[in-house]
């Protein structure tokens, strides 16, 4: 009877079953020292047991639950549904469609026949025109010596790397381009890329990032703004070439600092040396001094400055005499002055190294092609051996002010000529507010951008008309930050004889009398 009730009974059942498993399990060898472990493992460890008891559940349910396909709830349609929805179905454009101010720009586009120069051949015009709208300053562009050693290393190194400069795009004409660089402007060293645009907009990401302190002019050119806006870091602003406002946003950043006890962080100053949107030139002095006192960085974007100012033509270091070691990135474009491709970056040896690997537009394109590396710098040999091109360049352009400085544009446009003395080789016409406002009070109407821009296309085609080249200045109106007021950009070139340059500068003062004078009459 007791054997029986023994048997009978569920507890004795089960302890039975677990002895002759635990016996099982000692059979295996090894069995022993694995029990030993897990005893170990999970003696004081609670909470590891309840974790792994949930995984070992989880996976036991994920892999016995039933398996989902996407199509098994898809909507059923019949032939003549599908028909009807693929004759409904309308594409979308490959391009967004034009606005009227884009078939606007393209209507008066200019198309050069024929290779770039000071007297191009330019459609629906019978006789050349004065070229006075691109930056060909020193007419490095019909150079026979640059054209020469151009086809020279066409022939033997081909057209282009197919290559990052990292991995096998780097040929010896790129180390000697930069060297030439570097001695040219006086730094330790010198990075070459392959797009002028991209280089200031990779540079300044490669050293300021998240939580870093960007202090930005506000009348830089798009390129430093994309750069700005890609690093991610923190901007403050300040007013265009005001040094006193540059130094109070320094002076208030420095007082949130000590009262937020904020930690330390990368900080720069950023700025151009000759601003593309106004023709101004950045007063270095200044800046140094105050990057000194208040120990920051200066980055300066001197794309429009290198090759036209300073005595050697070495940028703004050069014209303010100060060495070029004193500035931390001296960043620039070779496809202005220097009548090439590509930008450079030029500082002591560390800051170049650091961009050969956290450069963006060094490390991810193709470097840039050896003919164009070889004209820059052939660029580079002939203005430092023929300084006069520089002097013929400042007296043309001093002989261009003194033509538009007249009293009798005064009350039609204003004209950033700036100094008659100025060294600053283009300048920018802007119509007068209380002009337009005056002509447009008879409509009831405020006067637009598209308003202002057809004003001056006016003159544009008039000096066309009597043979000089202008350009409106184009901008990415919907991501600048403050996009500038529509102009005219006028770039003197030594290409054209005093006589020629005197002429052309007649001509578009006699344009913009006689448009703006007819325009909306």
């Amino acid at each position: 009877m007791p054997s029986r009730i023994m048997a009978d009974d569920p507890n004795h059942v089960i302890n039975a079953t677990l002895g002759s498993v635990y016996k099982l399990i000692l059979a295996i060898p090894g069995s022993n020292i694995a029990l030993t472990y897990i005893k170990t493992a999970y003696q004081h460890d609670p909470f590891r047991i309840v974790l792994e008891l949930f995984l070992v559940f989880f996976a036991l349910k994920y892999m016995l639950s039933k398996k989902y396909k996407p199509h098994d709830n898809a909507v059923k349609l019949t032939e003549k549904e599908v028909d009807d929805l693929v004759e409904e179905w309308q594409p979308e454009p490959l391009v967004p469609t034009l606005s009227s101010f884009d078939k606007f720009n393209l209507k008066n586009s200019q198309q050069i026949n024929g290779p770039q120069s000071v007297k191009p051949k330019v459609a629906d015009h019978s006789k050349p025109l004065m070229n006075l709208a691109t930056t060909n300053y020193l007419n490095l562009v019909s150079s026979e010596q640059i054209r020469t050693k151009a086809i020279e290393t066409l022939k033997n190194y081909g057209v282009g790397s197919c290559g990052p400069p990292g991995f096998y795009g780097t040929i010896d004409v790129h180390m000697d381009l930069e060297h030439d660089i570097a001695q040219f402007l006086g730094t330790e060293q010198a990075i070459i890329y392959a797009q002028g645009f991209s280089t200031i907009s990779s540079v300044i990401p490669a050293f300021s990032k998240r939580g870093d302190l960007l202090v930005v002019d506000e009348g830089v050119n798009f390129a430093v703004q994309k750069g700005v806006q890609i690093s991610r870091s923190n901007v403050r602003w300040f007013k265009h070439n005001d040094m006193d406002d540059l130094e109070r946003v320094l002076e208030d950043i420095r007082t949130e600092d000590v009262l937020h006890r904020k930690r330390l962080t990368r900080r720069f100053i950023v700025t151009e040396g000759l601003f593309a949107n106004q023709g101004d030139i950045a007063p270095l002095d200044k800046l140094l001094d105050l990057k000194k006192k208040f120990k920051y960085r200066l980055i300066l974007d001197e794309s429009q400055s290198i090759g036209v100012l300073g005595s050697r033509g070495a940028g703004l270091t050069d014209l303010f005499n100060v060495p070029a070691t004193s500035v931390d990135m001296i960043v620039g474009s070779m496809a202005n002055a220097l009548c090439a491709s590509g930008g450079f970056c030029a500082g002591n040896e560390e800051v170049v190294d650091h961009q050969r690997l956290a450069g963006s537009a060094y490390c991810f394109s193709a470097s840039i092609p050896a003919m164009l590396a070889v004209s820059a710098s052939q660029a580079i040999s002939i203005i430092l051996n023929q300084p006069s091109l520089l002097a013929e360049l400042n007296d043309r352009a001093r002989s261009f002010r003194v033509v538009l400085a007249n009293k009798s544009l005064e009350p039609l446009v204003d004209i950033h000529v700036g100094d008659i003395e100025s060294p600053s080789p283009f300048f920018h016409i802007r119509a007068k507010l209380s002009f337009l406002r005056s002509r447009l009070r008879d409509y009831e109407t405020e006067f637009s951008r598209e308003d202002e821009e057809q004003l001056l296309q006016d003159v544009v085609d008039e000096c066309a008309y009597q043979g000089v080249l202008t350009t409106r200045a184009k901008y990415v109106y919907d991501q600048e930050r403050a996009c500038p007021r529509p102009s005219i950009k006028i770039h003197v070139t030594i290409g054209l004889s005093k006589k020629e340059n005197d002429k052309a500068a007649g001509i578009i003062k006699a344009a913009i009398i006689k448009s703006f004078n007819k325009w909306k009459k």
